[in-house]
């Protein structure tokens, strides 16, 4: 699944929020964004298509009741799934080798990682 900019700019709103989100909120909350207000359900529909979001529930707002949107897999997953969809894919080994080398891992997340790698193990 390849995500356009802006539907990006709206899954990054999504991501940052605990609980689903109406087309309003949204618009309250893409502070940055490139495309106008009016092509926010075009953008909710393309997502919803490539099974990126889904449809959580209502909310009244006002005198009507509108979709809530909630991401269907996590920022993480999202570009985990883009590495691999590529036709020219890394080799695993030498990814976690190429992300190793950053300089911002810290002790705690290297801890995670090895936890992680143990469980896969198993």
């Amino acid at each position: 699944m390849e995500l356009t900019k802006s539907e990006m700019e709206i899954m990054d709103v999504l991501w940052a929020e605990e609980a689903p989100l109406s087309r309003a909120d949204l618009l309250e909350r893409s502070d940055e964004k490139s495309w106008k207000d009016s092509s926010v359900h075009i953008l909710l529909n393309g997502l919803l298509q490539k099974g990126a979001i889904r449809e959580a529930g209502f909310v009244k707002r006002s005198k009507t009741y509108g979709r809530t949107f909630a991401p269907t897999l996590t920022r993480e997953e999202y570009f985990a799934t883009t590495i691999f969809s590529h036709r020219h894919k890394p080799e695993i080994v030498g990814l976690f080798a190429a992300l190793l080398k950053r300089k911002d891992i810290t002790a705690d997340q290297l801890a995670q990682i090895e936890a992680l790698v143990a469980k896969k193990k198993k």
